[in-house]
């Protein structure tokens, strides 16, 4: 397929390092070390269940899903790259 100057397969090797963008950026917010036995937002007891199941926890469930939440309204960015979209 003639695209101008991009190679063959030059679409799919940009779809794929955004792919691996997104998963090196998502392993990277992941908890590690130890886990804490009380949230460092609202000192609140974290279960010893949820210890063991997550490496490295630091929040509570509650602050938890406020903080997905948060990040969640703030994430995303313009995958177009629209002229308009790069000027402003």
């Amino acid at each position: 397929m003639a695209t101008g100057w991009a190679g063959d397969g030059a679409v799919q090797d940009q779809i794929d390092a955004t792919v691996k963008d997104g998963i090196a950026r998502a392993r990277s917010r992941l908890p590690s070390g130890p886990s804490l036995a009380h949230c460092e937002n609202c000192d609140a007891s974290i279960p010893e269940a949820r210890r063991k199941a997550i490496a490295g926890v630091r929040l509570c469930v509650a602050c938890q899903e406020l903080q997905d939440r948060d990040a969640a309204a703030n994430g995303g960015y313009n995958r177009r790259g629209s002229k308009d979209s790069q000027l402003r």
